[in-house]
């Protein structure tokens, strides 16, 4: 008799513990932000980050380092210090200082942004890396990768160098606007800056003396970039006039018929003195950086010209790299200062001003 009765408390018990291992599961799932009905929208992995020069995955390079993606407006993004914060570094960088770093300003004023010149040398992206390495900057500016040999001397001093990517960008070459000549190949280019192609008839173009300028190969990343890339490491030709701004350069080239000055694409294209030429591979794909047709000279600066983001994010622009803010990953408030710079420029509202300055989205 006493065996019958308990049949029904032991149901009841088993009952009760069921119910209460499926309210715990539902709590946790809820807390955990899983969806086991739609597991791949919410519960995909979200990207580690970029693969460095040396081949070590780097921390995530967006939002993702500290709370998720990146938010609509700069409002959105959290673990914004306060203070006052050195930085510097890569002169393609000045166009983002003057139109996008302002309104970031206006809404955190208290992550007060102080750019900072090298006491001596240039600007550059170099520079920038230098100064970090040194102290001198919370985080830099760069529109070149990080080498080993500066990953190594972080290491060195006690904390780790972090490269988070946040645009990408376009060389332009820029011509005197009466140059006829319908464009360059990437083959051309180099014998130009290698001494090898010294009048514009040898690349289809007038019976004219080519004058190509630089700025000196300790100037920044832009000329390291081109050495490596189009030059293949190779040094300037002796034809190579070297000068020290690119302000200047474009002066020179608008005042001489054979001249040809390379720089950051929204440098040159929205020129009214001098002209954007196409680059292609091959002489059969040239591509223009700009936004066809080119805007003649009489209607600028009423018009100008504007860069074509499609063929840089597509790459049929053959010249293209990414722009970096450098971290140092140290801990303390610089490394807070650098990622929070870095995800203000990836949410949409950072990656649109930088559109608008001349840079293409990266997401």
């Amino acid at each position: 008799m006493a065996q019958k009765n308990e049949t029904p408390v032991l149901i009841l018990a088993l009952l009760i513990t069921v119910g209460l291992i499926g309210a715990g599961i539902w709590w946790f799932t809820r807390q955990s932000g899983l969806n086991l009905g739609n597991l791949t929208q919410s519960g995909s992995p979200t990207p580690s980050g970029s693969v460095s020069q040396t081949g070590q995955a780097s921390p995530a390079t967006s939002e993702a380092t500290s709370s998720g993606q990146p938010g609509a407006s700069f409002a959105a993004i959290q673990n914004v210090p306060s203070g006052v914060f050195n930085y510097g570094g890569s002169t393609s960088w000045a166009p983002i200082r003057g139109e996008v770093d302002s309104i970031i300003q206006t809404v955190f004023p208290n992550f007060r942004l102080r750019y900072t010149d090298p006491l001596t040398g240039v600007p550059g992206s170099s520079t920038g890396i230098r100064m970090l390495l040194d102290n001198q900057l919370a985080f830099s500016q760069s529109s070149r990768s990080l080498r080993p040999e500066e990953y190594q001397e972080a290491q060195q001093r006690g904390f780790t160098l972090q490269e988070i990517p946040v645009a990408l960008e376009g060389i332009a070459i820029a011509v005197h606007p009466d140059l006829n000549i319908p464009g360059l190949t990437i083959e051309q280019l180099q014998g130009i800056y290698l001494g090898r192609i010294t009048n514009w008839n040898q690349v289809g173009g007038p019976n004219l003396a080519v004058v190509p300028y630089s700025r000196p190969m300790n100037a920044g990343g832009t000329v390291e970039f081109f050495v490596d890339n189009i030059l293949g490491g190779q040094p300037f030709g002796n034809s190579v006039r070297l000068i020290g701004t690119t302000t200047e350069a474009l002066r020179e080239v608008s005042n001489n018929p054979g001249g040809l000055y390379y720089a950051s694409a929204p440098e040159v294209i929205g020129q009214c003195t001098t002209k954007p030429l196409a680059i292609g591979r091959s002489i059969d794909q040239l591509v223009a950086p700009y936004q066809q047709p080119l805007v003649p000279e009489a209607q600028c600066p009423a018009q100008r010209n504007q860069i074509n983001p499609e063929v840089l994010q597509s790459g049929e622009y053959p010249i293209t790299r990414r722009l970096f803010v450098i971290v140092k990953q140290n801990g303390q408030a610089d490394q807070q200062a650098g990622e929070a710079y870095a995800n203000l420029l990836l949410t949409d509202q950072g990656q649109q001003l930088l559109s608008e300055a001349g840079f293409v989205r990266i997401r």
